[in-house]
């Protein structure tokens, strides 16, 4: 199973992208989908779905905001995004593998979304200035190095409107982990260094919450953070 879990749901990188990235690229699309369906319904007892959840819930999403999903995957979290933010709303996927795109781009048309998904990397965002309300960044920040990561998180915080939200869900660090999580293949992040990033970024009212290990699962357990952007000066 744990060799099913590395091919499809972290698998090394497929067709190289010309938007290059020094962090990790997932480009196996619809391979990815059916690895994760298999890891939450048999390894992870369910709680990628809760994570998603949770993480919308995080966000307040509201009618009519413009919300940016960085390291979208298959644009499963976008999708639940763009439900909440209704047809007033808009809602963007970036992520630098194209068969990740291509995927996203085939699942909101089958449900008749309209969601700007395309193909880009965390450290140069297409966006002009103050262009979102909410930024959301599940389960990726743990694929870049640590010069890399601070560079994405000031791309987010440029493209963040004053006041603007973020929303980042990782994986428990695997130094961290226990019992069976320890099996699992994939990295994680420590809040604090998140937390510091983020504070040499100019976001504030930090605030965090964990999804623990699930017993008996090979579940890693995730850390949330919910920051905003620092209001403009007067």
């Amino acid at each position: 199973m744990h060799d099913f879990l590395a091919r499809h749901l972290h698998p090394t990188p497929g067709k190289e992208s010309d938007h290059k990235t020094k962090g990790l690229t997932l480009n196996s699309g619809w391979r990815y989908d059916l690895g994760e369906w298999f890891a939450d319904s048999f390894s992870f007892a369910g709680k990628l779905g809760k994570l998603r959840q949770r993480t919308i819930t995080l966000a307040h999403l509201q009618p009519g905001e413009t919300v940016l999903d960085v390291g979208c995957g298959t644009g499963t979290l976008a999708i639940e995004a763009k439900i909440r933010v209704g047809t007033t709303g808009r809602v963007f996927g970036i992520d630098p593998g194209e068969e990740q795109i291509a995927r996203a781009h085939t699942k909101a048309a089958r449900r008749h979304i309209p969601i700007d998904f395309q193909v880009g990397v965390i450290e140069h965002l297409a966006f002009a200035d103050q262009t979102f309300d909410v930024v959301l960044s599940t389960l990726m920040m743990h694929h870049l190095p640590a010069p890399l990561k601070r560079q994405g998180v000031a791309e987010i915080a440029r493209v963040l409107k004053p006041g603007g939200r973020l929303v980042i869900a990782d994986f428990t660090h695997k130094a961290d982990r226990a019992g069976r999580a320890t099996s699992f293949h994939a990295g994680g992040s420590r809040m604090h260094d998140l937390l510091t990033l983020l504070k040499e970024a100019g976001f504030e009212r930090l605030e965090t919450e964990e999804m623990p290990p699930a017993r008996a699962s090979s579940f890693p357990g995730v850390g949330f953070i919910c920051a905003f952007k620092e209001e403009a000066r007067r």
